[in-house]
């Protein structure tokens, strides 16, 4: 097999493992706090959501190029000031442009820098791989991340309160459940979710 092939073969496989194979929620049970926390709305889960996406890039891209130079003892505590500093980045950025959003999911934002999805990557993928491959392995897991909470955002929402994004979407005669706007709603459907993607990987690996 060419370079080249070889390559691509890597790339699409990095890319199907976060997406799906390796999922980091359903399949690693990674980042379930902020899943259960921030899925009570559309709103919420998206900014959650592109917030880790854009620390998960950013301390790839960080991370793997300094890969070679970060003395190995003190790598834990790199990727923390790391990720730490980029997490202040999406603070600052939702507290100046989304007020609300901020003010819902404030304190979950800083829980970010605990994220295992974040520190598991680094240490198990940026620092051991070329910056492209830490990328496009941050991507994925970043979408995959990002869909798996407005997947169960959308459900929580519609049923807890007839809304999506705040638009009025169910009949005003709808009884809203209120029970999956909270905890344990947000247990139920998260369960549900991960019964669903283990069902449908188990049939595709048979």
């Amino acid at each position: 097999m060419a370079l080249a092939e070889i390559k691509q073969s890597k790339s699409l496989q990095i890319v199907l493992d976060g997406i799906w194979r390796d999922h980091p929620v359903s399949s690693m049970v990674l980042g379930i706090c902020s899943a259960l926390a921030v899925s009570n709305t559309v709103a919420n889960a998206i900014a959650m959501g592109a917030g880790v996406a854009f620390v998960l890039v950013a301390t790839a891209i960080l991370i793997s190029g300094l890969r070679n130079i970060i003395p190995r003892r003190v790598r834990m505590i790199t990727y923390m000031i790391v990720i730490a500093s980029f997490v202040i980045i999406v603070d600052r950025f939702l507290k100046a442009y989304f007020p609300d959003i901020s003010e819902s999911i404030g304190p979950y934002v800083g829980l970010i820098i605990t994220n295992c999805i974040i520190m598991g990557r680094a240490e198990a993928f940026y620092s051991q791989n070329n910056m492209f491959h830490s990328v496009l392995d941050s991507l994925s897991n970043g979408f995959s991340y990002t869909y798996t909470l407005v997947a169960i955002a959308i459900v929580r929402e519609l049923l807890g309160f007839g809304t999506l994004l705040g638009f009025q979407v169910m009949p005003e005669a709808f009884p809203k459940w209120v029970v999956i706007s909270m905890a344990p709603g947000a247990f139920f459907v998260l369960s549900l979710f991960i019964w669903l993607t283990r069902t449908l990987a188990k049939v595709e690996s048979d």
